[in-house]
């Protein structure tokens, strides 16, 4: 019995870890194995060709690391920086905030571009600091694509063409935790060198994967970076690559086989449907927040993401009480606001296996916690302004027709 156990299912809309589809469990309810039988190397080697098309790079290096995204972030700077190198980085919500402890942890020299929680990533200012470095003394400039605290997505295309303009060799590394998967992402067409995400959220699998891919000029920058790694050095795993054995350490066969079953599901559906699909819920979450008459975080629709909406709350409301009743009164799961926006927004993540009747089922549950905290929302106005939305756009499942 759970501990805390309620009747039907957990209602889960945080913006990660998300919901698991029912696939992907049952691939990943087996027996251990021997990973150096010829059975895990084969099957690692389908999963690296094909992680590669959820990147949509055709000259990447994918590394699966049995991390967090937290790994992957070090494994992409230790991979590539050496202690002292100078970076650019964007602070705009509290997951790039930790990426950037985590650089200054790591003795590099960081430039930090601050903006308002809400905003995106001051690109205004990136362009000054790269037209002044004549000396090409930045060597990386860090962005974290969709930051969840905020809910706002940066524009990706838009910081290599500054880069490209300004003929900078600096290396454009990108975490795209929340993003990949769910977002459109190019890692090859935006010119990234590193990119990285995480395994519990777009893909829709436990916590435990960080998935790494490198471009050439990354790889190249590996062979003289002068950064301490260990478990996360890229030259271990490219070592058995070639060895054709995969493994530098053991991995976790259960995820192994759950990131199949994941991918296949992704694929079955069609990469380009899975981000009309997100760009789907998440204009209906818009529009359902604007029906109940509050504003959401992200300052310009340019920056809104479609992988999770912050709510900005009244003044005289807690929003953390309203994660708070949500869960205890009605089996929901809402994202908590984080370090600035703590108190003063409520998240609502729409990303993974999710569909349309589920989202519905989370915006009537805001409705009731809202009135419950004393916030005069009308019943049924959201999850209305949502339906009549995705009535009129949701096209039939393409398995089905």
């Amino acid at each position: 019995m759970d501990y805390v156990n309620g009747p039907g299912r957990n209602h889960l809309f945080v913006p990660g870890p998300v919901n698991i589809p029912d696939q992907v469990i049952r691939a990943m309810s087996r027996n251990n194995e021997d990973y150096r039988s010829p059975a895990v190397p084969a099957l690692t080697k389908t999963l690296l060709e094909d992680v590669k098309k959820i990147f949509k790079t055709t000259s990447g290096t994918p590394f699966l690391f049995p991390t967090t995204g937290t790994g992957a972030w070090e494994s992409a700077l230790t991979n590539t920086l050496s202690p002292g190198d100078r970076i650019v980085s964007f602070l705009i919500g509290q997951f790039s905030l930790l990426w950037i402890d985590q650089q200054q942890r790591l003795n590099f020299n960081v430039d930090v571009v601050e903006s308002e929680w809400g905003q995106g990533a001051n690109l205004d200012v990136l362009a000054t600091k790269l037209a002044d470095d004549k000396a090409h003394t930045i060597k990386a400039i860090c962005i974290v694509h969709n930051e969840t605290a905020t809910g706002v997505t940066n524009n990706l295309a838009t910081v290599r063409k500054i880069l490209d303009h300004y003929q900078h060799p600096a290396l454009l590394l990108v975490d795209g935790v929340s993003s990949i998967c769910a977002l459109d992402f190019r890692m090859d067409d935006w010119g990234v060198d590193v990119a990285l995400t995480g395994s519990q959220k777009a893909l829709s699998l436990p916590t435990g994967i960080g998935i790494v891919c490198a471009s050439p000029r990354a790889i190249e920058a590996s062979e003289s970076a002068k950064s301490v790694r260990v478990f996360f050095d890229w030259k271990d795993y490219l070592k058995f690559y070639k060895l054709g054995t995969y493994w530098p350490y053991t991995p976790s066969i259960q995820l192994l086989y759950g990131l199949r079953a994941a991918l296949d599901l992704l694929f079955e559906e069609g990469l380009d449907n899975v981000i009309i699909r997100h760009n789907r819920l998440a204009t209906a979450t818009r529009l359902a927040v604007e029906a109940w008459g509050l504003k959401n975080c992200t300052q310009k629709e340019e920056w809104h993401s479609d992988t999770v909406t912050a709510v900005v709350v009244p003044a005289y409301i807690d929003s953390s009480e309203i994660v708070r009743r949500a869960w205890k009164r009605y089996n929901l799961s809402l994202g908590l606001g984080l370090n600035k926006v703590a108190g003063k927004v409520f998240r609502i993540g729409h990303l993974g296996s999710l569909n349309e009747l589920q989202l519905l089922g989370c915006l009537g549950g805001v409705e009731m916690v809202l009135k419950d905290v004393g916030y005069p929302v009308k019943l049924g106005s959201g999850v209305a302004a949502a339906a009549a939305y995705l009535q009129n756009t949701t096209p039939l499942i393409p398995s089905r027709v």
